[in-house]
């Protein structure tokens, strides 16, 4: 096993909570031969068992984990379940036009709704509670870019059953932050426990047929080949247990993408740091707000997030921890202790009444960022070989909207899912090092100082641009 139990508790609090012990599956024993093979036991790989699994329970359906199920993304991220893309309308349009970036984009707000049913249905215990996202505006440059941003929404057919502006009383009836101006309430958004769904969602494929292994590392995906007209070699998923050979291989694997063979510049890996108070009393909550569970949020370019937890505490986290060269993954920058110091100030700024609160955990991941921020999901019929990711820190839930369509395209079924503009897009590979290195951190130190010159109230920085083309 690649990783014990002490281990896996330790990567988010998430994990803390899961019930004891925690039961880990055995690995790949040798060569196997199955209908399809899916590399990465996170929530991409296991919605997409899961739809495929429901769709025909004949199916031999593989999922191969390096670690344990939870140990990446999926059992480490904000727990924000939000029907939305990074980017959102601008970059779905772009995939594909008006009429459909529209059609994408309410395919991702319904997504939101798919997994609620799912998760009442299959009875996974996930604290999944829809109130939506308040994104507050604490700044003028702030709302401007919320005012604009809902004009556009209105544009393309959105309606407040969608999003709503809120004056500053109205914002801070529901998030009661310091410095609110106005903000929005995002209606396609809900709160969960995301290692309580990732690990509930692992039992269920196993239920409906389904085989999980763990502490199997997939080192590379070898396509199908035609040798001759007679014979033809079927894709593998090579690992350190063994060989598996499928009719299809997912990929699966998000920001450990560049663990792959030939894979290194397909998705960069980015740091997303968390933190979470102990749980708070009565009348801190009375205080706060988020009475009706909501997940909230700024207008900041350095993204931050946070939610209430099933138990009472603040979880609440934020982008700031520098790339690593070479697409680097390491456990130190986990545990950048000046990154989690700044969102702890951050929290305390938003919500002084959590001035001397105890942290209870401190933790952070990498998310999966293709060289056009835009997600993707994909099959080659010739080579064998499909894929979905590239979700840019977003998903939680566009990632069941993956797993559904690749089902359908895997299975052939020809329904809406599989005409939506982000189907076989395929990102262009991140530029060779040291150039990777050098545009990604100029970005993210340009936005941090975007970030502060309009909190000292300064005009909408001209640095904006600047970040635009370098992560463009």
């Amino acid at each position: 096993m690649s990783v014990d139990e002490a281990t896996l508790r330790s990567k988010s609090l998430w994990l803390d909570q899961l019930d004891e012990p925690i039961e880990f599956r055995a690995p790949l024993d040798g060569d196997i031969d199955v209908d399809v093979a899916i590399a990465g036991g996170g929530y991409t790989g296991l919605w997409t068992a899961y739809s495929l699994l429901k769709s025909d329970p004949a199916l031999r359906v593989l999922v191969i984990e390096r670690e344990a199920v939870g140990f990446g993304a999926s059992g480490r991220n904000g727990g924000w379940c939000v029907g939305e893309m990074a980017g959102e309308l601008e970059r779905a349009i772009d995939l594909g036009g008006r009429d459909a970036g529209i059609r994408m984009t309410r395919a991702v707000m319904d997504t939101v709704d798919e997994i609620g049913r799912v998760v009442a249905a299959e009875k996974i215990g996930c604290g999944f509670a829809k109130g939506g996202v308040i994104r507050l505006a604490r700044s003028a440059p702030q709302l401007e870019r919320q005012t604009e941003w809902l004009k556009d929404m209105r544009a393309h057919g959105f309606t407040d059953d969608d999003v709503r502006a809120l004056d500053a009383a109205e914002a801070t009836a529901r998030v009661a932050a310091t410095g609110v101006l106005g903000g929005v309430h995002f209606v396609h958004a809900s709160r969960i426990q995301p290692a309580h769904l990732v690990r509930g969602l692992a039992e269920v494929v196993e239920r409906l047929g389904g085989v999980i292994v763990e502490g199997t590392a997939v080192t590379e995906l070898v396509p199908a080949t035609d040798t001759n007209a007679a014979v033809k070699s079927r894709a593998k998923a090579l690992t350190d247990r063994g060989t598996v050979t499928a009719d299809v291989v997912v990929r699966a694997t998000e920001a450990y993408t560049r663990d792959l063979s030939g894979e290194r510049r397909t998705l960069v890996p980015l740091y997303s740091l968390m933190v979470a108070t102990e749980p708070l009393p009565d009348y801190v909550w009375d205080e706060i707000g988020l009475r009706e569970m909501e997940t909230f949020a700024d207008d900041r370019r350095m993204v931050i997030y946070g939610q209430r937890t099933t138990d009472d505490r603040i979880a609440f986290g934020g982008r700031g921890a520098p790339y690593r060269f070479g697409s680097g993954i390491d456990a130190a920058t986990e545990q950048a202790h000046e990154v989690h110091e700044r969102i702890v100030g951050t929290l305390v700024e938003l919500f002084p009444a959590l001035e001397g609160v105890a942290i209870t955990h401190n933790w952070g991941g990498v998310l999966g960022v293709p060289r056009d921020w835009q997600p993707s999901v994909g099959i080659d019929r010739t080579s064998g070989l499909a894929w979905a990711g590239g979700y840019v820190g977003e998903g939680v839930a566009i990632s069941n909207l993956a797993g559904r369509t690749l089902a359908d395209l895997i299975t052939g079924a020809d329904s809406d899912l599989v005409s939506l503009p982000w189907v076989q897009h395929q990102s262009r590979k991140w530029e060779p090092e040291p150039l990777r290195w050098a545009g990604i951190n100029a970005a993210r130190s340009l936005a941090a100082k975007a970030d502060a010159q309009e909190a000292a109230g300064k005009k909408p920085s001209r640095l904006t641009g600047l970040v635009d083309r370098l992560i463009h």
